[in-house]
């Protein structure tokens, strides 16, 4: 009878060690709060567990683990196993995917811009310049065209710009140069306190950006067709951490992504967009639009100029630029 019961307790307690070994937590650093930007991350966690039965589960944390700049930093170390950054906080530590934050390549859609993301990432260029910090992109975070919230007077045409302070990355702060404006490059959770402070004088964003981080409760006018471009936002994971995943944990996360992509962006055109005109409405900001001559001229001042120092930039960095640029431009042309 002991031996059976010392039986019994030993299979207990190796299969107590076995579902404790088959149980994975990850945790995922993200940034402000809860909002459509991030709702691709919250629908993967949703499927991921689901589809483990709770085995696997995203512990999402806005901002208790990284700042937003460091997102990719504590990636390569392996301090937290995924994260969502952009871009334009350090072109330097990602140039590959800087080709998607261009100014005026035309994208014209949330469902086009995943299309030619997803494309970017599978690029083994771009792979290689994402595996020195050993992440490896999962999904975007398809955002539409930024436009400029400001305070002060509106500008009746983009002359007005000159010397105007704003806050932009990326290509959209190239753009910004091109009409005389001086773009800043600062994380979204900052920009509250410059625009009510006076350090800049206007903030590009995604209109739900506008809205979750404040600046359309200081702002005074927005713009309605700029369309200067927008920012590339990947989700990336450690690639140690996915690769020591289960088969079916993996499964479960890699084949989780389509679903939680097509979450995201009817969630974006159905939600943010319908909220926005609104909100404006709301706080009586004002409307500027600015004529379609002037904003030709602006694209030709800045567009052409700006992609060919980028794939100059690039190609000396032995980066395959003008592929890149070529697979870009070649997408959104079809």
């Amino acid at each position: 009878m002991n031996n059976l019961l010392g039986r019994v307790g030993l299979a207990a307690l190796a299969l107590g060690f076995a579902t404790e070994a088959m149980a994975e937590e990850w945790n995922v650093s993200l940034w402000g709060k809860r909002r459509a930007f991030t709702e691709h991350v919250e629908k993967l966690a949703e499927l991921v567990s689901d589809k483990t039965n709770g085995e696997f589960t995203l512990n999402i944390s806005y901002g208790g683990l990284s700042k937003n700049t460091e997102n990719l930093d504590g990636i390569s170390i392996g301090a937290f196993e995924m994260a969502q950054f952009c871009a334009g906080y350090h072109r330097d530590k990602n140039p590959s995917i800087t080709v998607l934050e261009l100014p005026f390549l035309g994208v014209d859609s949330l469902e086009q811009e995943r299309e030619i993301s997803m494309a970017v990432y599978d690029h083994p260029a771009v792979q290689a310049d994402l595996a020195r910090w050993n992440a490896t992109l999962v999904m975007p975070s398809p955002l539409p065209q930024y436009n400029v919230v400001g305070v002060g007077v509106a500008p009746e045409s983009l002359a007005d710009f000159e010397g105007f302070a704003v806050r932009a990355t990326g290509g959209i702060g190239v753009a910004m140069a091109a009409i005389g404006a001086v773009p800043t490059s600062m994380s979204a959770t900052e920009v509250r306190q410059a625009l009510d402070s006076g350090v800049v004088k206007g903030v590009s964003f995604a209109p739900h950006a506008h809205m979750s981080f404040g600046t359309i409760e200081t702002g005074e006018w927005w713009t309605t067709n700029l369309n200067p471009g927008t920012v590339n936002c990947p989700v990336v994971v450690n690639t140690d951490a996915l690769n020591g995943l289960s088969d079916a944990h993996r499964e479960a996360l890699l084949g989780s992504v389509d679903e939680a992509l097509d979450y995201y962006i009817d969630y974006y055109n159905s939600n943010t967009m319908e909220r926005w005109g609104p909100a404006l409405d709301e706080r009586g900001i004002e409307r500027v639009t600015f004529p379609e001559s002037e904003l030709a001229a602006f694209k030709e001042a800045a567009a052409g100029p700006a992609a060919q120092a980028w794939i100059e930039e690039n190609s000396a960095r032995g980066l395959p630029a003008q592929e890149l640029y070529d697979l870009v431009t070649g997408m959104i042309g079809q």
